[in-house]
């Protein structure tokens, strides 16, 4: 397993980053600002975008893990390597759909709640977003603190 930096050329990885995040005009506002990282196990499994938004504050703006892969570490392997890489990161945040599955995962990830920004995915996305048959609405914030 080797998780390595994409610096250049991103847009080659668009497929996946879409299943987290489903519009690619979505993708465009924090792909080329943000960090993205791979993770390939004989081939990609997982990649994920990391912008910085102050002084020592991260926000892991996409992470996906290929279907076939799911449930098998990959994710918070590539978290803990996120959250890792950057020496000056006081705390990470995250933002996900309101549902038991995803918040789950963060919070077994080390993250907790922090804050929510209502009607994020109604206002933002031009279609209804639905996730375990659940339509999205507001955005909830975990963070995970150093």
């Amino acid at each position: 397993m080797e998780i390595r930096e994409v610096t250049k050329d991103k847009k080659e990885y668009l497929e996946l980053l879409l299943l987290a995040d489903e519009q690619e005009d979505m993708i465009d506002k924090y792909l080329e600002r943000g960090e993205m990282f791979v993770l390939d196990d004989d081939g990609i499994k997982a990649e994920c975008v990391v912008t910085k938004e102050g002084d020592g504050i991260y926000e892991l703006k996409n992470i996906a893990v290929s279907p076939e892969a799911q449930r098998k570490g990959y994710g918070k392997s590539l978290i803990q390597y996120a959250f890792s890489h950057y020496a000056d990161c006081r705390y990470m945040l995250v933002g996900t759909g309101d549902v038991p599955s995803s918040l789950g995962f963060y919070r077994s990830c080390g993250f907790g709640e922090s804050h929510r920004i209502k009607n994020f995915f109604t206002d933002n996305y031009d279609h209804l977003i639905f996730e375990d048959g659940k339509q999205l609405v507001d955005m909830v914030y975990l963070k995970r603190e150093r």
